[in-house]
């Protein structure tokens, strides 16, 4: 069935397209009678505005943009919920697209939301992202621009994230004094700044302890800081029988995959060795034994990012000016029965 139109409207009450279109939109210089008749008529033939001859107009597509690495994550989950959530109090659409840690794919993704004339667009970097000209693209384009969680700290833009150095310095800190001293750590790829952050939270933890780095009880997950990772770096340290009593692996998935060889071979956790993990996964919480580790507010994420994009959005619209921020959110060490 095709769509009813202004001009069909206007041609069964008798009336001009220019007041059927001012009655629609609740114009004061349109008589009560008039307007009753058009919102009736409308009604009753299921009358829906043309949105793209809307968004010509208004120069607005109600649409956002979202790149994240992967959407399966527990965390990238929360912080899609929470992004949503903001979306839909201002009645617009949100494209969501994964990157899957590949930066082509997040430089082909950025061109296609730019062709798609989106309001604004929202990025988790992927850890392939080591040249951030296709960010500078979305600025040139004055399309805003809010990163999250995986950020470059050199892009002029709003970011949203937490102190991922503190949180990681915290979480070995509180190992140490649980009595842990040869602290091994499961760490991220090179690339992304919160990978590099925690690893640096986790060095000067134990500087501050007096206790020596050793880059030998560091291992580097190669699969994008998954459950495979986990469960081949534990094998790794375990075989190469280095001295160590506890690790703190970058993410939940990483510590689960460690938690699961050590469970295999028999090691007590947290007796022999303790693990620590990142993100509060909900799994966490449920295998055996359950995992320590810190919260990171992936809802919160979402909504914070969102809501700064958006105010943004109507900045530009009304041609004032925009203030930058880099905003950090609070996280929490969750502890449970492996540490």
């Amino acid at each position: 069935m095709n769509n009813t139109t202004l001009k069909e409207i206007a041609s069964q009450l008798g009336i001009s397209i220019t007041t059927v279109s001012k009655a629609l939109k609740g114009y004061s210089d349109v008589n009560e009678k008039t307007k009753k008749a058009v919102i009736e008529l409308a009604n009753q033939l299921n009358y829906k505005p043309n949105s793209f001859a809307v968004n010509l107009r208004t120069k607005e597509s109600k649409t956002i943009g979202l790149i994240i690495p992967t959407i399966v994550h527990h965390f990238f989950s929360n912080v899609i919920k929470g992004i949503l959530e903001e979306a839909e109090k201002r009645d617009y659409m949100v494209i969501i697209l994964q990157s899957n840690e590949k930066v082509e794919l997040e430089k082909k993704q950025i061109n296609l939301l730019l062709n798609k004339r989106v309001d604004g667009i929202l990025i988790s970097l992927s850890n392939e992202t080591d040249d951030f000209k296709h960010l500078n693209s979305i600025l040139f384009n004055n399309t805003p621009l809010v990163l999250f969680d995986k950020i470059a700290k050199i892009v002029n833009c709003s970011k949203v994230m937490i102190n991922d150095r503190k949180a990681a310095y915290d979480a070995v800190c509180y190992l140490i004094k649980k009595g842990y001293k040869k602290i091994a750590h499961f760490r991220g790829s090179y690339l992304p700044q919160n990978s590099i952050d925690r690893f640096l939270g986790y060095k000067k933890a134990l500087e501050d302890n007096n206790i020596p780095y050793d880059p030998a009880l560091v291992f580097v997950c190669e699969n994008n800081d998954d459950f495979k990772d986990g469960y081949e770096n534990a094998k790794k340290i375990i075989t190469e029988q280095l001295n160590f009593d506890a690790i703190f692996a970058v993410t939940d998935l990483v510590a689960i995959g460690t938690i699961q060889y050590l469970n295999e071979t028999g090691i007590s956790i947290p007796k022999q060795v303790a693990v620590l993990g990142f993100s509060n996964w909900f799994m966490s919480s449920v295998i055996s034994p359950a995992l320590s580790t810190i919260d990171q507010p992936g809802f919160e994420m979402g909504k914070k990012s969102a809501a700064i994009l958006f105010d943004e959005i109507n900045l530009k619209k009304n041609n004032l000016p925009v203030t930058f921020q880099t905003i950090e959110l609070e996280t929490k060490l969750i502890e449970r029965k492996t540490t």
